[in-house]
């Protein structure tokens, strides 16, 4: 599931709102161990783009 949700993030990455809510659901179908290898492959790939995303996603699941 976690390459399935990376595949669909980078295809949605064009667009802010769109990468946000896709984000949002990877924490509903990924498990924890998941959503770490998630967030450190996030913020290798998309932390100049969209560094305030991340956080605030990241944050909010913590």
């Amino acid at each position: 599931m976690l390459e399935y949700v990376k595949t669909i993030l980078l295809k949605v990455s064009f667009d802010k709102i769109l990468f946000e809510k896709e984000l949002r659901k990877a924490f509903r179908m990924l498990v924890p161990v998941e959503l770490q290898e998630l967030k450190t492959w996030c913020y290798q790939q998309f932390a100049k783009v969209y560094q305030r995303i991340l956080n605030r996603v990241f944050a909010q699941a913590a």
